[in-house]
């Protein structure tokens, strides 16, 4: 133990996870708070359809943003650490119009095809404008381009704030919506108000970054990034596995919705929230540990003692997590969310499976992407992602939240799996001295 703290790549790992984790925290308490008193003031129904409304965004702009902040980390970390700042500008110029492009076609095509598949996705007819209107945001949503920036920047205390504060705010105005018996409108513009707000903080945030480091000279939007060797490559596939694995958050909910309805809906959501909450340490420490890794000798030893030297550190956060939600699962329920959500139990005991899964996962993405096989994460992804929507169907219409619970379980462990022998096969090949361009 005394070996990895004397490790500087495991100290600042450590050190970035440390912001990421206060930050989450925060996050979770205050994301739960909103959730649950949304519930309590809106019921099961208009909760799921609130979740069904703000998913639809969100499945769009993961289809559609082509998570641009993985550009920057790879091209223009590798550029700062390298004392070439001309890497770093030209991967941000590209990013930030990859953003521009996605964000505003992904918000036409959204609007354009919703009256053709709202009731496919559990949007009933009467909340068709609002849910156009709140498709307004993608052309800000996800904001990849500061958080790239912010990250090869190693600026993570700037990211953590940012993600704590817009849902701090949002839990500030859900309890004076609660108070004030607000209607559903009310609360469906306090996720809209805090969504774009907390969007726009971020480019606020990494503009007055790139000013202090003078960087701001020499960044222009550009789709022909010529001095970045296979980008568009890399951002295609990038953009391909994220597009995937928004099967596992948005576009999973509006399947549950358009089979078990909207409250099937709220009761999925309410349990994976909960399930979400014992997977953050892994989820933290991916986001320190690619940043990390990119600056590493990938045919050393290094980055793959990191790598466990980090599924250690998360195994122990998550195992204790996962002990709270099995013996405090249903009191937690009751108390934040109500008798009404007690049927989120149930399905929350299927899903605990998914914080253990992203113990044995979070680094191996990052650790493919470092090594420039970007499609062994997508080859992973997409058939989890076809398994559980394959077997979700019939396994909701059997056994209810429950089957579509297990039907993620199953997808996941498939997913995991298939990386994990990528990633074993590019060990291998690194140890032979032939690490993929």
């Amino acid at each position: 133990m005394k070996n990895w703290v004397k490790d500087v790549h495991f100290r600042s790992l450590l050190k970035n996870s440390g912001y990421l984790a206060a930050s989450r925290v925060v996050i979770a308490i205050a994301g739960l708070a909103s959730l649950a008193l949304a519930g309590r003031g809106l019921g099961v129904l208009l909760l799921g359809t609130l979740i069904l409304i703000t998913s639809y965004a969100k499945a769009a702009s993961g289809i559609s943003k082509f998570q641009s902040w993985q550009l920057i980390v790879r091209y223009g970390g590798q550029g700062m650490a390298e004392g070439d700042p001309d890497k770093f500008k030209t991967s941000t110029g590209f990013a930030f119009a990859l953003d521009v492009v996605s964000g505003i076609g992904g918000m036409l095509l959204a609007v354009l095809i919703l009256p053709f598949i709202n009731q496919w996705v559990g949007v009933d007819d009467k909340y068709l404008w609002v849910t156009m209107l709140y498709c307004t945001l993608l052309p800000t949503m996800g904001a990849a381009t500061p958080t790239g920036v912010l990250r090869a920047l190693d600026r993570f205390d700037l990211i953590s704030w940012q993600e704590a504060s817009y849902q701090i705010v949002r839990a500030i105005l859900s309890v004076v919506a609660f108070v004030a018996d607000a209607p559903f409108e009310a609360w469906l513009a306090i996720w809209y108000i805090t969504d774009l707000g907390g969007d726009l903080y971020f480019w606020f945030l990494a503009w007055r970054e790139l000013k202090r480091h003078d960087l701001l000279d020499g960044i222009t939007p550009t789709l022909r990034p010529t001095s970045l060797p296979g980008a568009w490559r890399f951002a295609i596939n990038v953009n391909l596995t994220t597009t995937i694995n928004t099967v596992w958050g948005p576009i999973g909910r509006l399947v549950v919705g358009g089979l078990l309805g909207p409250a099937g809906a709220a009761l999925f959501r309410v349990a994976s929230s909960l399930a979400d909450s014992a997977q953050k340490p892994a989820d933290m420490l991916a986001k320190a540990f690619y940043p990390e890794i990119v600056r590493m000798d990938l045919t050393s030893k290094h980055p793959w003692r990191l790598m466990l030297r980090g599924t250690a550190v998360a195994s122990v956060l998550a195992l204790v997590a996962v002990l709270i939600l099995l013996v405090g699962g249903k009191p937690l329920l009751n108390l934040v969310f109500g008798k009404e959500f007690i049927g989120a139990y149930a399905p929350l005991m299927v899903l605990i499976v998914v914080p253990l899964l992203g113990v044995l996962s979070f680094p191996l993405a990052p650790m493919l992407f470092a090594l420039g096989r970007s499609d062994g994460p997508l080859k992973a992804r997409l058939v989890g992602s076809a398994t559980f929507l394959l077997i979700i169907a019939p396994l909701s219409w059997r056994f209810g939240v429950i089957g579509a619970a297990l039907a993620y379980v199953i997808g996941n462990v498939v997913q995991v799996g298939l990386m994990m022998i990528h990633v074993w096969a590019e060990y291998r090949r690194v140890k032979a001295g032939t690490v993929a361009g």
